[in-house]
């Protein structure tokens, strides 16, 4: 499902002044989708990569179906590209096997052709109790997971500093908006039962404050950081607004659809533990809840005053939000009264 912004915003002025290129997007989901959709509406030439070579995605944006981890094919598609950009996201129980495969292969093709790579990261490396986090901050990681990507920047910052590839990082917050899917905190699992103001259970602390980068705003920094040179050789946090709980935000969503205010709760750890035992995503999450047992706060700052990107207005976010996962839900009561009557 593509994310579902519907309303795009000015990109900074380097992403419109430069000609037209060949941009290669490696993932079609809600970051792969929007960054592909940000490109191909300032006039660039993009091509998307997944395994399955299916997706919902804007005309004239060429899907490819190939497997990234194959060095030879991917650098054989990038060739004469700009930038590569690592929009992947594998399920949290196969980051051990499935990231250092791809991240390695990702390097090789960005060096074979001269592309630049642009990763989209994540916070995880910084330590415990760090926030506000700053993209000049040292990086250490308090989970297994938070240290595959570090080694994975590691290795692309140590192929950067030796002048194999030329690279930068966008590192974001929890997403927030539509077309998320089941694993985002305030994604499908969660979005459409606040619309219908329904109750909703969550695994974080819901009065703990946190940080929520708008899927659009994401996509927009790392197409800046693609078409940008200022960004090469370091991360770069996505501009996102002022921090809220979870239960905020729930409140927010709701007073603007206008229906009645969703009850949060917060999903018994023992609840959690014994979902792990027969789902391994859910055996992932329990070392990840330190980010919402204390307060989880980016500081983009600097991304602002580089690149002049801004966060996207919290009420613009939750209109667009709404508005977009309407249309999904209208689209799939559609079809699914169509079936019905077939």
């Amino acid at each position: 499902m593509n994310s579902a912004n519907t309303t795009s915003r000015p990109l900074a002025d380097a992403a419109s002044s430069i000609n037209p290129q060949l941009h290669v997007v490696i993932g079609a989901g809600a970051v792969g989708s929007g960054t592909a959709r940000h490109l191909a509406a300032a006039g660039h030439r993009v091509r998307i990569i997944t395994r399955s070579g299916s997706g919902s995605i804007a005309a004239g944006i060429e899907l490819v179906a190939a497997d990234a981890v194959d060095t030879d094919r991917l650098t054989e598609l990038a060739t004469g590209a700009h930038a590569i950009y690592n929009c992947a996201n594998p399920p949290y129980h196969r980051w051990a096997t499935d990231w250092p495969p791809l991240a390695t292969s990702l390097l090789d093709a960005a060096a074979a052709t001269g592309a630049r790579l642009v990763t989209m990261g994540n916070l995880y490396g910084y330590g415990s109790g760090s926030s506000p986090m700053r993209a000049t901050d040292e990086l250490d990681p308090p989970t297994r997971k938070g240290a595959i990507r570090v080694a994975m920047w590691e290795q692309a910052l140590a192929a950067h500093t030796a002048g194999r590839v030329r690279i930068s990082e966008a590192r974001a917050s929890d997403f927030f908006g539509a077309g998320l899917g089941d694993s985002a905190h305030l994604g499908d699992r969660v979005l459409p039962q606040l619309l219908r103001g329904k109750s909703i259970s969550v695994i974080a602390k819901p009065d703990v404050t946190h940080s929520w980068s708008y899927i659009d705003d994401v996509c927009r920094t790392m197409v800046v950081l693609g078409t940008d040179d200022r960004s090469l050789g370091r991360a770069w946090h996505v501009p996102t607004g002022r921090p809220k709980t979870v239960r905020e935000m729930a409140t927010a969503v709701c007073t603007a659809a206008g229906v009645p205010v969703s009850t949060v709760r917060r999903l018994p750890p023992a609840v959690l533990r014994l979902a792990g035992l027969f789902s391994p995503i859910m055996r992932e999450l329990p070392e990840m809840l330190y980010q919402f047992e204390e307060p989880f706060v980016i500081d983009a700052d600097e991304t602002t005053a580089v690149f002049g990107l801004e966060a996207t207005p919290l009420a613009t976010q939750i209109d667009e939000t709404i508005a977009a996962q309407r249309a999904v839900d209208q689209s799939a009561g559609a079809a699914m009264s169509e079936s019905a009557a077939a």
